[in-house]
């Protein structure tokens, strides 16, 4: 049966808007404070009903639904204001932008099947400190349920639990609102991910499959493109670059750097990641490292030293590491800008909580020191990396370094015999 036939067949509508809303709710995709608001019963309202069944705004807000649309818009406040009614809609929906406010037990009564919503509400938003429980509830209400039980067992550490309330929710609405099952897909593959404490095929076939879910659902673009983000990157993490690159490609298309800053950087950081350590096999292969440069200028326009630390050092790594090796007309001024960003970075990656890794970009910056022709600066670089290199056994590390103080030395005795 589908969501339309439900919709049309459904024995409580109401045409003044009086009665409780058209099952199955719109509820529990879009974020907060959108994702719970209910929708008044009527002719009037039903087409916008559906739309957001679908994961779509409508293009027309009914007058009845303007605290929806202000929300939407962002005037919080304004969309409180709207909702002047008394009937159990307006006040639920008022409890959902202001919920310290109104009564609770009488809202739950007057709500009759949907009552338990005031506490799935009540706990997404921390005012009730435990999860709902009702065996009772069907469908999308039923499955909103079990994800505030799958949220509260992921805090107790329960991730297994959590994946099967998650599932349990998936079959409890997906032929209802297909839509909220493809979220709650994303959600147990997250939850999958954190059980096995790293990415698996399952968590994948997941979130592709939420992907098939959301696939039309055109205004839910920021949680499209986190989706696509995380297969991207349980695949890169599976060693699976190839097919990880259109996921990130797919993320970055879905949103802008204003709508999901963090999205976005990351999504740029990781494609070029993938592509730095995808194999060069053709000559047009070098390209990638080009795209890469990009992508990683624009991820720090978002990732900030003061702000996200890590993933600017990670960012700041990858863009010196890629100058290197990128193929440019400038590639002296390149190698500069690689030498400053690893400066930076030393800045702030000590000896005492990161030692190796501040090992590996003294090494790196030394290399490239050593390109340069500053031998001296170099070489002071590269002996304090094969210091801590010894001290923690890395031979490799040790044998590389050692490689590039030869070259060195070698360089500098010729340039001695010519002069």
């Amino acid at each position: 049966m589908t969501a339309e036939t439900v919709a049309l067949s459904a024995p409580n509508d109401s045409a003044d808007g009086t009665g409780l809303p058209v099952r199955p709710l719109p509820i529990g995709a879009f974020p907060l404070p959108l994702g719970y608001l209910l929708v008044p019963a009527g002719a009037d309202t039903e087409a916008a009903r559906l739309d957001l069944l679908a994961g779509r705004l409508p293009t027309t807000w009914p007058d009845r639904m303007a605290a929806h649309r202000l929300v939407v818009e962002g005037d919080q406040d304004a969309a409180l204001a709207a909702l002047t009614g008394d009937d159990p809609v307006s006040r639920f929906n008022r409890f959902v932008l202001d919920p310290v406010g109104g009564t609770p037990e009488t809202l739950r009564a007057d709500l009759g099947e949907m009552g338990v919503l005031v506490d799935v509400v009540a706990f997404t938003v921390g005012v009730a400190a435990g999860p709902p429980v009702d065996g009772a509830a069907t469908g999308e209400v039923g499955a909103l349920v079990l994800c505030a039980r799958a949220t509260h067992a992921l805090a107790d550490g329960d991730a297994a639990g959590a994946v099967d309330l998650l599932d349990a929710a998936v079959s409890l609405c997906e032929g209802s609102t297909p839509v909220l099952a493809a979220v709650l897909r994303g959600a147990a593959a997250g939850a999958e991910q954190q059980r096995a404490a790293a990415p698996t095929d399952g968590v994948v076939d997941r979130l592709e499959a939420a992907l098939r879910g959301l696939d039309e659902a055109r205004d839910m673009r920021v949680a499209r493109s986190e989706t696509h983000l995380a297969a991207g990157l349980a695949l890169h993490e599976l060693g699976q670059t190839g097919r990880a690159i259109p996921h990130y490609h797919a993320a970055l298309r879905l949103v802008t750097s204003v709508e999901a800053p963090l999205v976005w950087a990351s999504a740029h950081a990781n494609l070029a990641a993938a592509y730095l350590t995808a194999p060069m096999i053709q000559a047009s292969d070098q390209l990638r490292t080009g795209i890469a440069v990009q992508s990683l200028r624009s991820a720090l326009t978002v990732y900030t030293r003061a702000d996200h630390p890590t993933e600017w050092a990670s960012a700041q790594l990858n863009l010196a590491n890629s100058l290197v090796y990128s193929p440019s007309t400038h590639q002296a001024d390149n190698l500069v800008e690689a030498v400053e960003l690893y400066e930076e970075v030393l800045e702030v990656r000590s000896r005492d909580e990161d030692p190796m890794g501040r090992a590996r970009v003294l090494a790196n910056q030394g290399n490239v020191l050593a390109h340069l022709g500053m031998f001296d600066v170099a070489k002071a670089k590269l002996y304090d990396a094969r210091f801590v290199f010894e001290e923690f056994g890395d031979v490799e590390a040790v044998r590389t370094v050692r490689g590039v103080l030869d070259e060195i030395a070698r360089q500098q005795a010729l340039r001695r015999s010519e002069d």
